[in-house]
């Protein structure tokens, strides 16, 4: 599976490209997003006109991105839990005709990506814009998630991170 796609967000021509592990300048990070695994299974959450998705968005003034996934995962999500960095998707406007300099955008931006381990599942409110949760098998993931095919390399990376925890949990 290739590292690097091209996407059309709109008519935003945009490359990307997934940086596993990789530290990237924080300053650049516009958004985060996770895999979330609860008794085996993956969280996907159903966010208003885009479908089911992992929990994520933007991180707010003042906001690390791991406070910022938290509270995204809260959100929308009402779960809590322990969290590891799995690394990071670069967005590049490089080749976009339609991208505006000193715009929302940094020409090469990052969204950053974490695995969580539940710890806490409340009650889901629907006060923001996901109108439900569902649990869904690792293997299942790829027909259930609207998004690009690089969230399939980011979701090997977590179940590997993950299986790794479970090896070690039990010695």
């Amino acid at each position: 599976m290739l590292n690097k796609i091209r996407v059309n967000w709109g008519g935003h021509k945009v490359k990307l490209t997934w940086l596993s592990k990789k530290v990237v300048d924080l300053q650049k990070v516009t958004s985060v997003h996770g895999y979330c695994f609860y008794q085996g299974k993956i969280l996907l959450v159903h966010v208003e006109g885009r479908g089911f998705n992992i929990p994520g968005g933007h991180v707010e003034k003042g906001e690390s991105p791991e406070e910022t996934f938290n509270r995204e995962v809260y959100e929308e999500a009402y779960v809590e839990g322990d969290i590891q960095y799995l690394g990071a998707i670069e967005v590049s406007h490089e080749d976009n005709p339609l991208f505006v300099e000193g715009g929302k955008y940094p020409l090469i931006g990052y969204q950053l990506f974490y695995k969580m381990d539940i710890q806490k599942c409340h009650p889901f409110l629907r006060e923001n814009e996901t109108t439900c949760r569902i649990w869904v098998e690792p293997e299942e993931v790829q027909h259930v998630l609207n998004d690009h095919e690089l969230s399939l390399l980011v979701l090997k990376d977590a179940i590997n991170l993950n299986t790794l925890h479970m090896e070690h949990k039990q010695t």
